[in-house]
């Protein structure tokens, strides 16, 4: 099953189940929130609340996705307290790309291990412990809060400072946590981990600016477990056109790490253990339409699809035009 979250044509939320293909109104709900906050506090299963509620009439995901009116699979009352984070080189391939983009002009240094591909390295050799065991800690970002997520179909914003307005066709985690303190995982979904990779070239240090960006996912969450293997295709439109498009692959059959690993490492910090949270935690791609030396300009549409996901995630680019930044006092 997979759940979707939407605007109806009178403005309000609703949530849909989707089944083979088909969504049905959840009855008496509006927020995916909410219904897990509910599920928590009955000991029931997501699953088993939304059967419990029981469907109502189908609606067309095609048609709200054209009109707009798609939310994301999941949000927060309070935006400042659903965070996004994630991993890299976490894919078998992932290093490759950025091993490229890291390393010295320097040939006496280049034949070295780039910080990168070290850090990958540590995934190929201890990313995947045995049960019970922990394994080594992966790379690991911040990259915004609830307002830094853009609903499917909507414009992801790229600041006019930014040297690259690039995607990053992942698969994301979607958590909440309990009132004990305990995460507590939802499923899956599609995610867009839009990305500044000229900035992110400069110098790895600026990974972390280069990660503060907008982002977008669904448009539906997959409740369960991550398929091992997860086949997808990232493309850009530019001008109705594909522009570019590639496969990725995502899965722990296609990954350095487990879920598990990436898991306990975000999780182990007390910040990340706040009852009512929720958390998207994306989990690393190999494939960047930027390795391919493609770099996208204004109204670009990106397009990633996976079967196992549902609807596909589209979103457009958009430039800001941001005034400069003037820090006031307060004495």
């Amino acid at each position: 099953m997979n759940l979707i979250q939407f605007l109806d044509l009178n403005g309000n939320r609703a949530v849909a189940a989707v089944n083979d293909g088909v969504a049905r109104l959840v009855n008496d709900a509006t927020s995916v929130y909410e219904l897990t906050i509910a599920a928590l506090s009955s000991h029931d299963g997501l699953t088993a609340l939304v059967q419990a509620k029981g469907l109502g009439e189908t609606v067309d995901r095609a048609v709200i996705l054209a009109e707009g009116r798609m939310l994301s699979p999941i949000d927060h009352p309070d935006p400042a307290h659903l965070y996004v984070t994630g991993t890299g080189l976490t894919h078998l391939g992932s290093a490759s790309t950025r091993d490229a983009m890291h390393k010295s002009s320097d040939a006496k240094t280049e034949a070295k291990l780039t910080d990168s591909m070290k850090m990958f390295q540590m995934g190929l050799e201890n990313g995947k412990p045995a049960a019970g065991e922990i394994g080594v800690q992966p790379e690991w970002f911040y990259k915004g809060n609830g307002y830094s997520v853009v609903p499917p179909g909507h414009p992801i914003p790229s600041p006019s400072f930014a040297l690259d307005a690039g995607e990053e066709p992942e698969i994301a985690g979607i958590y909440v946590i309990d009132q004990h303190g305990q995460p507590r995982r939802l499923g899956f979904a599609l995610a867009n981990e839009f990305s500044d990779h000229v900035t992110e070239r400069v110098n790895y240090l600026f990974l972390a600016h280069s990660k503060l960006r907008a982002c977008a996912f669904g448009p539906e969450l997959r409740l369960g477990d991550l398929p091992h293997n997860v086949e997808g295709m990232s493309r850009i439109y530019r001008d109705g056109k594909v522009l570019w498009e590639k496969p990725f692959l995502s899965g722990e059959d296609n990954m350095s790490h487990t879920i598990a690993n990436l898991e306990y490492h975000h999780f182990k910090y007390d910040l990340f253990r706040n009852p009512g949270d929720v958390h998207v935690h994306c989990f690393g791609t190999a494939t960047l339409s930027f390795a391919d030396g493609i770099s996208t300009q204004p109204d670009d549409v990106f397009e990633l699809e996976a079967s196992q996901f549902g609807a596909a995630l589209r979103n457009p680019v958009r430039v800001e035009n941001e005034h400069p930044l003037i820090v006031g006092n307060v004495y």
